[in-house]
């Protein structure tokens, strides 16, 4: 009985706040996906087809999905570094450096896009070097990427920080005594235990960079069948009052984001059931 009670109370009010989470979910993300599919649902199968296979929507979703991807890649390589070494190091200036890492959150995705824009444009700083040099940033996809591995920095090194300092060194340490290389033990002491949050980094910094517009706008160029991104056609068929066609767009960019999510939330409960059996 006694243990019962003890067991109630460490959830007071779990209906209550059970009640309210189901509400706020069901309002905040379940009834505006349920809008967007009945709004898609106005085509019919034909010109549902026809809206998101037609060539120019074709290659901004292609666009969009693999500049996501390079860019969610990219972050995860230098995340891991980045993460280990603001929670294994104490040197001067951490935290700053630990606050600009959130910066990409604060700051509104617009004004980052000009702030690369004008870094990375034909007549900036950095921009002009590199067009010296024969490469060209700004309004190529390559500069859709610098963006997307600009905004998406926060979701990898925050995602992997509080796994990182949760790692026992002790662990570290026997496997060193019992002659393991530094490389054996990063790759069968330390990264096993960092799969599930670096899957999770990739795909929330994945699934960010296929609907970024703010950032990216200003850098791709906009140029039609070469950097034009899926949410400028979605921005360009609402201001052609399509809002069907755009609705379809997004349904599509939606459907892949769960389909994503899912697979990488499948492979992150794979990865802990093996560890634990591991065991």
């Amino acid at each position: 009985m006694a243990s019962g009670l003890n067991r109630r109370a460490l959830l007071p009010g779990f209906g209550l706040a059970f009640g309210v989470t189901i509400f706020y979910v069901s309002v905040m993300i379940l009834l505006p996906f349920a809008a967007l599919a009945l709004k898609a649902a106005s085509l019919s199968l034909h010109e549902f087809y026809e809206t998101v296979s037609s060539p120019r929507v074709v290659a901004a979703l292609r666009l969009s999905f693999l500049t996501a991807l390079v860019a969610a890649g990219i972050n995860v390589a230098f995340g891991v570094p980045a993460a280990w070494v603001l929670s294994r190091y104490s040197f001067p200036g951490k935290r700053l450096l630990d606050a600009m890492v959130d910066l990409p959150f604060a700051l509104p995705t617009a004004v980052a896009g000009i702030a690369l824009t004008a870094m990375f444009g034909p007549n900036g700083w950095l921009g002009a070097i590199l067009e010296r040099l024969g490469v060209k940033i700004a309004f190529t996809p390559a500069g859709i990427v610098v963006a997307l591995v600009f905004i998406g920095v926060p979701f990898v090194v925050r995602t992997l920080q509080p796994v990182i300092e949760s790692l026992d060194r002790r662990v570290e340490e026997a496997a060193e005594t019992l002659g393991a290389s530094p490389a054996q033990v990063f790759f069968r002491v330390i990264l096993p235990p960092l799969v599930p949050a670096l899957l999770s980094g990739f795909s929330l910094a994945f699934a960010r960079g296929i609907g970024e517009y703010g950032s990216v706008v200003f850098i791709s160029g906009n140029m039609p069948m070469r950097t034009e991104i899926a949410p400028l056609v979605i921005m360009g068929k609402l201001q052609q009052f399509d809002y069907a066609g755009a609705t379809a767009v997004a349904v599509v960019l939606l459907i892949v984001s769960f389909i994503v999510l899912s697979a990488v939330r499948l492979a992150e409960w794979r990865a802990g059931f093996w560890r634990t059996g591991a065991r």
